[in-house]
């Protein structure tokens, strides 16, 4: 009798040293894979020109860091040099400010100003390596076994190497979101229902909305994924709900307090956290809670009709407080912007604009998606782990949904689509294992992993169009080099020097005019800037009579003319009396006044002196 009393013990003990053996063994493993990773990125990436990332978001969010660490407050977002008079205030978060200005404190022990710009720039990105490393990894194992993290990482390894956002200078916040996506995956596919996994979700949601608008839609999901949980399986998911409705609600308002300042807590924005978010996640937190402490017990089709109960509730909270965030949040864009700005841009495309611009990249943004959408569906058709892999359906379907609206969804439709994928493969590779010499299991097993790296599609997309990918393959660089001369240090170096003053010039050379000069840009490429672009855009178009007008009504001090430069062509092209398509043919008004620059240089600054 003491014996079998004393066993449980035992047994239990040694349950927590194997389960603390297998956790100190995935954290092992996820680190052996991002060290060859973040090497791999060194190599591939060590003759960047620029410390800073290419894209726009990476020079505003360095502007921006610079303004914190010069004493701009946690609660002042406003851009002061971005926009017409009074600055424009961004939708942005301290949440990703605070890290990289701690690194640029750190490096300037060691390194001039520059340096430490730089060293922190180079680390942030690669530190993000190793947590996306280790949430797949986990969400692999948690899934299917150490075969299935080993595949999860080396998928998601294929994933950081071609994306742009683990590259070194990518400061913009999407790579924080790629973490924090993959660790509610990790969480939410615990099939043991521990409420702590439940929790840490919920934390890695709420922060979610605090960086940034983008996730919304994939934060909504998973909560509505954990209600469907407990509407399905009812008291044996109830303390998993709990902590998940509680954590979220305490979450998402320490999140909401130290990132709104107060006298924006009755403000209601759809592009960041607000009272709108703010408010509809704290109904959704109450109805779950209450649910799962009073309904619990009852049968399923009563718990449903609660789910059903606290979704209109949620409606009604969302209609009563922020109606306006059941659109899009760029609906009330400036049709002029639409046209002349944000149908240009790539990330913004849907999926039928882009069959007819790039076919050839469909499939690497959508065909992983969809593969792994096709797994999950036909899984749960077969009765095989069914809640399991309706979690993974919700969380994929909704990025690549988002995918056919616009592309930026497809990085994080095709993360999540690892996961499930994974599983497949560890699968078909047991198959292979147990009959080495069948060519069908050889042939389905090497098929699953090739049609699982978006890589291979964009290769292949890039092939079965061989003529258009040429095209694209020579065309590309020059446009590049053509924006990278138009906003490049030594470019701008002519009017560095100059009592800060307001430049206009081409949208995309607003960030790097703020980052390398003092002046203050009219124009950057960001909706909240629609008067700023609205403005610049006008000029752009007018005559030259009519545009000096336009430039002193927005006190304009500085002209910025770069010929090579996508917008500016554009605008040239739509309007040859206008002021960009004279100063493109070299036809100057009297009242701008030709600042010395080499005869080379890409970019042609003028004084703005009014006539009279």
């Amino acid at each position: 009798m003491a014996q079998s009393l004393a066993m449980p013990p035992k047994t239990a003990g040694a349950a927590e040293r194997q389960a603390s053996l297998r956790w100190s063994h995935s954290v092992f493993v996820a680190l052996i894979y991002a060290a060859v990773v973040i090497v791999a990125q060194l190599v591939i990436h060590r003759h960047l020109a620029d410390y800073v990332g290419p894209d726009n978001d990476d020079a505003m969010r360095l502007v921006e860091v610079r303004d914190f660490l010069a004493g701009q407050g946690w609660f002042d977002m406003m851009q002061y040099r971005l926009g017409l008079e009074g600055g424009t205030l961004m939708h942005w978060s301290r949440f990703i400010d605070l890290p990289i200005a701690g690194l640029i404190l750190f490096f300037r022990m060691f390194f001039s100003p520059e340096g430490a710009e730089a060293a922190a720039l180079t680390v942030w990105p690669l530190m993000l390596v190793l947590p996306l490393m280790f949430f797949m990894g986990l969400a692999g194992r948690r899934i299917a076994g150490a075969e299935g993290m080993h595949f999860s990482l080396i998928l998601t390894a294929m994933f950081i190497l071609i994306s742009p956002r683990f590259v070194p200078g990518s400061i913009d916040h999407d790579n924080v979101q790629l973490g924090l996506v993959a660790l509610t995956a990790a969480m939410l596919v615990d099939e043991t229902y521990r409420p702590r996994n439940f929790a840490i979700a919920a934390v890695a949601l709420a922060v979610q909305l605090g960086i940034g608008a983008e996730t919304t839609p994939f934060v909504a999901v998973a909560c509505m994924t954990v209600a469907c949980l407990w509407a399905w399986k009812g008291e044996d998911f109830a303390p998993a709900a709990k902590a998940f409705a509680l954590t979220l609600a305490l979450a998402v308002s320490a999140v909401f307090f130290s990132l709104v300042p107060p006298r924006f807590y009755s403000t209601v924005t759809c592009d960041n956290l607000s009272l709108g978010f703010y408010g509809i996640t704290g109904a959704g937190c109450i109805g779950l809670l209450l649910s799962t402490l009073l309904a619990s017990r009852l049968s399923r089709p009563w718990r449903i009709a609660v789910l059903a109960a606290n979704g209109a509730f949620v409606f009604a909270t969302t209609v009563a407080l922020a109606p306006q965030c059941l659109r899009n949040p760029l609906a009330d864009l400036d049709p002029m912007l639409v046209q002349l700005w944000l149908s240009k841009v790539t990330e913004a495309q849907s999926i039928v604009l882009m069959a007819h611009s790039e076919p050839n990249t469909l499939g690497a943004f959508y065909a992983t998606g969809f593969l792994a959408i096709l797994v999950c569906a036909l899984r749960i058709l077969r009765n095989d782990r069914p809640s399991l892999h309706a979690v993974l359906l919700a969380l994929v379907a909704v990025n690549w949904v988002i995918t056919l609206v616009q592309v930026r969804g497809a990085e994080f439709a095709n993360l999540l689509a690892i996961p499930p994928l994974a599983l497949l493969i560890a699968e078909l590779r047991r198959t292979y294992m147990a009959d080495t010499r069948s060519l069908r299991s050889a042939l389905l097993y090497v098929g699953a992993m090739l049609v699982s790296v978006p890589a291979v599609w964009a290769v292949g997309g890039a092939l079965a169009s061989k003529s258009l990918g040429n095209n694209l393959a020579v065309a590309a660089p020059a446009k590049a080099e053509e924006s990278a001369d138009c906003a490049s240090k030594a470019a701008l170096a002519p009017i560095a020097g100059l009592e800060p003053g307001v430049i206009v010039s081409a949208s995309n050379m607003g960030a790097p005019l703020l980052r390398f000069t003092p002046h203050r840009a009219l124009s950057g490429p960001y909706h909240r800037d629609q008067a700023g672009m609205l403005a610049e855009l006008h000029i752009a178009l007018a005559e030259p009579q009519q545009a000096e007008a336009l430039l002193r009504e927005a006190k304009v001090t500085l002209v910025a003319f770069c010929k090579g430069d996508p917008q500016v062509e554009m605008l040239s092209e739509m309007e040859p009396k206008g002021l960009y398509a004279q100063l493109g043919a070299g036809h100057v008004p009297a009242y701008l006044e030709p600042i010395p620059a080499p005869a080379d240089a890409p970019v042609r600054f003028f004084r703005f002196k009014p006539q009279g």
